[in-house]
């Protein structure tokens, strides 16, 4: 053979294995992107964050965090006095001097709940903090804090119907779900029927026959779920009165969870604890029921009802409705007029008295009701010029008038009253602007400055502001709204690979409610320093705008926004020229779990790599509520078919083209793991390719084991959508920050 022929093959093949060497990613890249993550930028964030500890009057403290440790300020809103005390001795002993008494620094307690709140372990205190109820044996009983004395209120608790029990399916607690009269003498609870209800499985992985794990957990179309039988239980006398009406479901008006906030939710005690305000909801959200019980009879009256077409909220993410006893009315949020907002109603009549707020913007939150002056002060979003999500401060009469705007500037406001209602802690800031807290009285004049976060440390690390962008929806008209996190050392001149963080909601989409300032949001930043360009769209059929808005997948979650993702990435490629459409990559957690892999199945010419976790891909496994509430009642057709079928990821199975890597924790008792393997059976009966991780004994989130997911997440874009090599098992080092520690 030709000797010549041999040696010029051999160094043609040499070159081209050169040639097609994929980059290789090195450790101290992966460390520099893992420097974008919040254990590694809070610590260097200084003077960010203010939390206002109110003593009595309007003097309150609070603790800054700076590059040295930490400096503690005393305000006294009243004299627009703020002086800076360098540890908790000095602090404690400007507040004795203060108050004209001892104040010892022990009891210096940032961010003090207040009484009638959960209390140490599974209990709840009273407002006056001198006793605790808890839960024993399915019954409900109560102790004296100061002696340890138990006594057992509830008798004919069982298991699966006992008092006051903590089990939402998907949420499980030990603590008790109740809520104390302002005296501390009654408490407003329930009897828990779960007996009927179906079961769900979740077995261990050990050494030896595994633990099997079972709750109850009802599906949508179940024909029993839980229902709650509300009772009024007097401490002292141990007397257990039932409310004169049907058990209700198990259902709040914000989630199926009757305590997401943070007590017995939708229950307002009057002041003398004579009467209960309570809101009865529906098995699919479409009915709500406002009624007053009397608390030493048991009867109740029917006040109003209000019935929605797809599903009701009582606010956004707090439960906006107030009984106001002493005038016999009511404040009343809805969105009847597709604008998530403010009424007044009669609590004699249950006649509507007038609309507080109205126009094309929402209430967010309803912040204090001022009887006396009659007034209300509220959160609201897209009155003022710009993002629609960034919200701001009023006050307003009852009657509709006089309608105030409190904090003027441009951004995203939060606000913490004083308990005299005369002042107000304003934090304000935006995506890439940092925030900025000033003193407001309750006019919204500015009382003092108080802090200004400084991000000097931050921005010499390498840290990179997102964007904030505005594009149209996928029906071409509505605007949406997202983030844009590039490289810190961006060349305009070069094609990036683009990765799409989605969770579609629809309670909350991908920039999860905070549209302020935040050093990091998750690992999208750090993504991006590996040379990605990552992109988080806030689409359609979510909430903070109007109620059309939110139902635009009524009934079809697997919609999941992703028409909005994809003409959302197009337009950005459009806009800037350095993001590379033929390599997009997606990935998200539970609910972004379940839109990925149906964006890989959907969408398989546009989405090339995707990675699925912890998704609920099939809503018939996963808990009732979920689909009852956004898809409506499972309703079963002639063929054995429902009107979720059509919704399942695994039936799309078969049109994966690119990589996918699905992820699930074997012990999620929030999705079950089942919804994963659904998918996996069905591709494997495709004779589809797939990449899977799982946790044998994690929940959800994978606790201690979230840091290796998200390696896993690195190296499989770093290989799959960029073409590179990522390091061999990269260390993740998770710390806290020194300055709290």
């Amino acid at each position: 053979m030709n000797k010549s022929f041999l040696t010029t093959a051999c160094l043609a093949m040499v070159l081209a294995a050169g040639a097609q060497s994929p980059r290789v990613i090195t450790p101290e890249e992966y460390a520099h992107a893992e420097s974008m993550l919040t254990y590694n930028t809070e610590p260097l964030i200084d003077r960010g964050s203010v939390q206002p500890n109110w003593l009595s009057g309007n003097l309150f403290w609070y603790r800054v965090l700076t590059p040295g440790g930490s400096e503690y300020v005393l305000v006294d809103a009243a004299k627009k006095g703020r002086t800076t005390y360098v540890d908790r001795a000095a602090l404690a002993q400007a507040i004795s001097a203060a108050l004209g008494k001892p104040f010892e620094a022990s009891q210096l307690s940032e961010g003090r709940r207040g009484r009638g709140g959960r209390g140490g372990g599974n209990e709840v205190h009273s407002p006056d903090g001198k006793r605790a109820a808890f839960i024993r044996d399915w019954n409900l009983w109560v102790k004296e804090v100061s002696t340890g004395q138990e006594t057992q209120l509830t008798t004919d608790g069982v298991k699966d119907f006992g008092y006051a029990t903590d089990n939402a399916g998907w949420k499980t607690g030990d603590g008790p779900i109740l809520r104390w009269s302002p005296d501390g003498k009654k408490i407003a609870t329930f009897k828990d029927d779960q007996r009927h209800v179906s079961d769900m499985y979740l077995v261990t992985t050990n050494v030896g026959k595994p633990t099997l794990h079972a709750w109850k957990y009802p599906l949508p179309g179940d024909s029993v779920i839980p229902m709650i039988q509300r009772v009024i239980i007097d401490v002292d006398a141990k007397k257990v009165t039932v409310l004169n009406v049907p058990p209700d479901p198990h259902r709040a008006t914000l989630s199926d969870d009757i305590a997401s906030s943070g007590t017995f939710d939708d229950v307002d005690w009057t002041a003398d604890d004579a009467q209960l305000a309570f809101v009865s909801t529906s098995r699919d959200h479409k009915h709500e029921k406002f009624r007053i019980a009397d608390a030493a009879t048991g009867a109740v009256r029917e006040v109003f009802a209000e019935d929605v077409a797809t599903q009701f909220e009582s606010g956004r993410g707090t439960i906006d409705w107030r009984y106001l006893a002493k005038s016999n009315e009511i404040i009343w949020y809805s969105e009847r007029d597709n604008w998530g907002h403010l009424y007044l109603y009669d609590a004699a009549t249950g006649k509507l008295k007038n609309p507080i707020t109205q126009g094309d913007w929402v209430v967010t939150r309803l912040v204090k009701v001022d009887e006396k002056k009659r007034e209300v002060y509220f959160l609201a979003a897209g009155r003022e010029p710009g993002c629609p999500y960034f919200n701001h401060f009023y006050k307003i009469g009852f009657d509709g008038k006089k309608l105030v705007a409190l904090t003027p500037e441009d951004g995203n406001h939060t606000v913490t009253l004083s308990p005299s209602g005369e002042y107000f802690v304003d934090s304000y800031s935006q995506p890439d602007v940092p925030p900025v807290v000033v003193l407001r009285n309750a006019e919204g004049k500015l009382v003092a400055p108080l802090e200004k976060a400084d991000v000097s440390r931050l921005v010499a690390a390498g840290w990179k502001a997102p964007t904030l962008f505005s594009v149209k929806a996928a029906d071409g008209k509505t605007d949406i709204y997202g983030l844009l996190f590039t490289p810190s050392k961006l060349d305009s001149t070069k094609k990036y690979p683009i990765v799409d963080y989605i969770y579609p909601g629809p309670q909350g989409g991908s920039i999860g409610g905070n549209w302020g300032f935040a050093a990091s949001r998750g690992d999208n930043q750090a993504l991006a320093e590996l040379g990605f360009v990552v992109v988080a769209i806030e689409g359609t059929s979510n909430p903070g705008r109007s109620k059309s808005y939110h139902d635009m997948s009524y009934g079809n979650m697997a919609e999941n926004t992703l028409p909005d993702q994809v003409a959302g990435i197009k337009e950005l490629a459009q806009r800037y020229g350095f993001m590379d459409l033929d390599r997009v990559g997606i990935w998200g957690h539970s609910g972004g779990g379940f839109a990925t892999a149906g964006a890989m199945f959907r969408y398989p010419d546009f989405f090339k790599v995707g990675i699925s976790e912890s998704g609920n891909h099939d809503n018939r496994n996963y808990e009732d509520d979920w689909g009852e509430r956004y898809d409506g009642l499972l309703v079963k057709n002639a063929d054995g078919t429902d009107n979720y079928t059509a919704q399942a990821n695994q039936l799309y199975a078969k049109n994966l083209k690119g990589k996918l890597m699905l992820a699930h924790g074997l012990m999620d008792n929030n999705v079950p793991p089942y919804n994963t393997l659904l998918v996996i059976e069905a591709l494997e009966k495709a004779n589809k390719d797939y990449d899977l991780v799982v946790f044998p004994n994690s929940p959800h989130s994978y606790g201690p084991y979230a840091p290796y997911m998200m390696r896993r997440r690195w190296d499989y874009f770093v290989k799959n959508l960029m073409g590179a090599a990522p390091p061999h098992e990269y260390q993740m080092k998770p710390r806290t920050d020194p300055r709290n520690m």
